[in-house]
């Protein structure tokens, strides 16, 4: 088990469009993958999982990979974040 944790620098926070592609990427991976706000937790393949955690700018988030390809899914994931999932600061 992997872990990471970061600052959601998003504008808009984690609403629809970046949580969908954050899915997307997440199930591109056989690991475990789970965001971590607060005292929720999500699913990262989950959409609504995703959405449920309410993560605006600023929210300090834990994702956290387990199983087979994590390292990748980690590295990915979290650059992914870095990146503003797609969308422009």
């Amino acid at each position: 088990m992997l872990s990471c944790d970061l600052t959601l620098t998003n504008p808009s926070g984690l609403h629809a469009r970046p949580a969908a592609l954050l899915v997307e990427l997440a199930k591109s991976f056989t690991a475990t993958v789970i965001i971590r706000y607060g005292e929720k937790s999500a699913n990262a393949k989950s959409i609504l999982s995703v959405l449920s955690l309410g993560a605006s700018q600023g929210a300090f988030l834990t994702i956290v990979t387990e199983g087979e390809d994590e390292t990748m899914a980690l590295n990915q994931i979290s650059a992914a974040f870095r990146d503003n999932l797609g969308e422009v600061s």
